[in-house]
């Protein structure tokens, strides 16, 4: 018996526009947030202002389409500018 997998679908949202509610979503919810969940990950969605927690990306936006599965999630580190941070040398190729 052959099973088709459920196309995911996404709002017509440019990156953009999404990134700005994104952000001004979390700025609202931002104080408490970072009381007690700072470095965790977010996956908020824009439209709504509900927002999923979890440890990885993978796992802040499972839990968001457990309810909104059809929905694309503006996804952030909580207390940080940038959900992965790299340290460490970076190798510099030269002729590229």
């Amino acid at each position: 018996m052959e099973t088709k997998q459920k196309e995911m679908t996404y709002p017509p949202l440019r990156k953009r526009e999404m990134a700005e509610k994104g952000r001004a979503v979390y700025r609202r919810i931002k104080d408490e947030l970072e009381k007690e969940h700072k470095g965790e990950l977010v996956a908020i969605d824009v439209d709504s202002g509900d927002y999923f927690l979890g440890e990885t990306p993978i796992e802040a936006t499972t839990k968001g389409r457990e309810k909104y599965p059809d929905k694309s999630f503006y996804v952030m580190r909580i207390g940080h500018r940038a959900v992965y941070h790299f340290s460490g040398p970076v190798p510099v190729r030269w002729g590229l």
